[in-house]
């Protein structure tokens, strides 16, 4: 801060004059804030209502707060002076005396006499008048900006406003989503019998009833006339045939079966064929059959006989004995069908073996019974 300047006055005043009448006018300074201040507190006083003597309407709220910020302001700038006066009177106190400036050089003495006493020196020249101030220099740039000062305290909340008016109905919302099912309501009561339907169709025939116990037999009818005698039926029978073997031929039996030719003695109806090598009888007519053979060897043998319906050995018709033996039979009851072929057979262990000659070595019987 630069020292405070004093203006050329004539008679010159001394330093000590220059600060008291510095120190008077901050005093007067001084006086004349708080004066500000108490016509501000009772500037106050009259919007409250508090100043003796004086009366009026209550002040509104807005009245209050601006009162509130002039006060709040003034004080602001009282504080600001405040400063100001301060950093004054220091300067004032704190400034070191000026010298005023040189006065001008005296008239040069005589010279005095050669070869004589140098001259006493003169005493000094009283000190000249201060000098007028200088021209004011320029303005000095402009200083930082100071901090900010703190927040003041929040206001009261102020007086609600009146409520707006009603907006415009919005839109309808999207339809929500279906709410769980409710328990069932109680049982209603029992509704009025409604009027008797008109009758159904006719409904289908139920079935027929159970049989009902037979009745007393009547008495005996009179013999009624003899009827005519019917036709002779069929003879199932005439379906037949019988073959034998009576030569005493000779076979070689094997284990997977050897078949035994009948060409002799054959009486074969019309419906029943045999083949070439006399040993596959075919029969034509479809019904219930007896069959039955013989064999009769010259000698006893571990072998066995059966019947072929159609090449596939008969089980019923088979026999296999433990032992050896010499005569073979067996007869049996078998439906066949049209086209179906019969053949005798001997199986076993090869061996050779002759069928007995001259009588019936073997033989086969077919027989249609129905």
């Amino acid at each position: 801060m630069s020292l405070p300047s004093f203006p050329a006055v004539d008679p010159p005043i001394q330093r000590e004059d220059a600060v008291n009448q510095i120190l008077s006018s901050i005093a007067m300074e001084e006086l004349g804030l708080s004066h500000i201040l108490n016509a501000e507190g009772e500037k106050l006083q009259y919007i409250l209502g508090t100043l003796p003597g004086l009366s009026g309407p209550p002040a509104t709220v807005s009245e209050v707060l601006a009162a509130n910020e002039s006060v709040r302001g003034l004080l602001e700038t009282a504080v600001q002076n405040q400063l100001f006066l301060k950093a004054k009177m220091q300067g004032a106190l704190e400034a070191s005396p000026m010298q005023g400036p040189t006065g001008p050089t005296g008239p040069t003495g005589p010279t005095g006499p050669a070869g004589g006493p140098a001259g006493a020196t003169g005493p000094t020249g009283p000190t000249g008048a201060t000098g007028a101030d200088g021209a004011t220099g320029p303005a000095g740039s402009a200083g930082a900006n100071g901090a900010d000062g703190a927040t003041g305290p929040t206001g009261p909340t102020g007086a609600a406003g009146p409520a707006g008016a009603a907006g415009p109905t919005g839109p309808a919302g999207a339809a929500g989503s279906t709410g769980a099912t409710g328990p069932a309501g109680p049982a209603g009561a029992t509704g009025a019998t409604g009027p008797t339907g008109a009758a159904g169709p006719a409904g289908a025939a139920g079935p027929t009833g159970a049989t009902g116990a037979t009745g007393p037999t009547g008495a005996t009818g009179t013999t009624g006339v003899t009827g005519p005698t019917g036709a002779t039926g069929p003879n199932v029978t005439a379906t037949s045939a019988y073959a034998a073997n009576t030569n005493g031929t000779v076979l070689t039996v094997i284990l997977t079966g050897t078949l035994v030719p009948l060409p002799d003695s054959q009486l074969l109806s019309p419906d029943i064929t045999v083949n070439a090598g006399n040993t596959v009888f075919t029969v034509q007519t479809a019904g219930r059959y007896l069959l039955s053979y013989d064999i009769n060897t010259t000698a006893a043998l571990a072998s066995g006989t059966r019947l072929l319906i159609n090449g596939v050995a008969n089980t019923a018709s088979t026999v296999a004995p433990l032992v050896s033996l010499s005569h073979f039979s067996n007869e049996l009851l078998l439906n066949l069908s049209a086209g179906d072929t019969v053949s005798l057979e001997m199986f076993g262990i090869a061996s050779v073996t002759t069928l007995l000659p001259g009588s019936a070595g073997a033989s086969l019987t077919l027989i249609r019974l129905s």
